[in-house]
């Protein structure tokens, strides 16, 4: 299992439920968390997926709706970074 932890600063409040709607279709796809330090209003968002083909399906999920509802269309904000770990415990 691998996890892609993104960086926001800050997170971002718009809607991007179709973000994780998307994701969920992928086989592989084993959930997300997305994290807010209230204070500052930074965050992360951490997804998990069974490997790399899984994250690349996904990653390719997203994009597509992106299209489908012209979210491309106007500028967004992206994480400042975003990493692969391999999971190594998990309950």
């Amino acid at each position: 299992m691998i996890a892609r932890v993104a960086v926001w600063e800050p997170m971002p409040t718009d809607d991007r439920d179709w973000v994780l709607d998307a994701a969920a279709t992928v086989s592989g796809f084993h959930g997300a968390y997305h994290l807010v330090d209230p204070v500052t209003g930074n965050g992360l968002s951490i997804a998990f997926f069974e490997d790399e083909a899984a994250a690349q399906a996904a990653r390719e999920a997203i994009e597509k709706r992106a299209e489908e509802i012209g979210w491309n269309s106007a500028p967004h904000p992206a994480p400042v970074s975003h990493t692969i770990y391999q999971v190594v415990r998990h309950v």
